[in-house]
């Protein structure tokens, strides 16, 4: 098509897309209190010395917009969440006509996969908030109490569920590029050690200072790196068994046949050129 086809077939598309969105907000604004106990159910849960005396699991705000901000933030968050098949199928809509057969069934496998893998590492992230909370509390002084903003404590628990479920995707786009053929596994093995140090340093950027949090997630990080890695190796393997000139550069020889050909074959071969007129 086209650039300008290609231009409105992508406004079409996006306009789906955020119909969807629109949408699914609505459900997020008619279910806002349901899921705003699910998001605050790990603070809840902390011993009371750990929240604001008399208060529960209160959290307050400083200004008379934060209310109206944080529940904006979850009717997009829930709207993104309940609508993502929608809206994910119309970015493969546009991008599918691009792709061949082959790269068209990796997509069907892998997209499945990456959405186990996303929630997978978002669940992981809620399940250890509340012994991540803990242990942070456990530094105030016996007079202090943690007064959090809802908008504090609602960024909190989209950074760390979002940063979470993007990790454990990571390791699924190194197996993709080695099956296109553009990370090799000897690649992978150079820079493995690089690799577990940028994990661990990734793992205490985006995680708080403390180490339930970090360890949560380099851990899990280094275990899919590490199956990643075997996939990746395998997988070369696989083809090089298959075909002899894999692993060769351009500017290396494949190994010749040189085994010398049978004296009769050579007689057969002269007698029919004799024939031709």
């Amino acid at each position: 098509m086209p650039l300008m086809e290609h231009l409105r077939e992508l406004r079409n598309r996006l306009t789906k897309a955020a119909i969807a969105l629109v949408l699914g907000a609505v459900v997020g604004f008619v279910f806002y209190d349901q899921i705003w106990d699910f998001l605050t159910e790990p603070y809840c849960s902390l011993p009371d010395s750990q929240v604001v005396e008399g208060g529960g699991c209160s959290l307050i705000v400083t200004g008379p917009f934060d209310a109206f901000f944080v529940a904006f933030k979850i009717w997009l968050f829930a709207g993104a969440l309940i609508t993502a098949p929608l809206w994910l199928y119309q970015l493969w809509a546009f991008a599918a006509p691009a792709l061949h057969g082959r790269e068209k069934k990796y997509a069907y496998i892998f997209a499945p996969l990456a959405g186990i893998l996303f929630v997978s590492g978002a669940v992981l992230a809620y399940t250890i908030t509340a012994l991540a909370l803990q242990m942070l509390f456990g530094f105030l002084p016996e007079d202090a109490d943690p007064y959090l903003t809802l908008g504090e404590y609602l960024d909190y628990m989209l950074i760390m569920m979002g940063m979470f479920g993007i990790g454990f995707v990571m390791p699924l786009l190194i197996i993709l590029l080695n099956i296109v053929g553009i990370l090799p596994h000897e690649a992978i093995a150079k820079w493995r050690r690089a690799i577990i140090f940028g994990a661990f340093l990734a793992a205490a950027v985006i995680t708080p200072a403390e180490p339930i949090s970090m360890l949560a997630l380099a851990i899990p990080l280094i275990v899919l790196f590490e199956l990643a890695e075997l996939f990746c190796f395998l997988n070369d393997r696989r083809h090089k068994r298959n075909d002899p000139t894999s692993g060769l550069g351009d500017d290396e020889i494949s190994e010749l046949d040189e085994t010398p050909s049978e004296l009769d074959e050579l007689e057969e071969v002269d007698g029919r050129e004799d024939k031709r007129p």
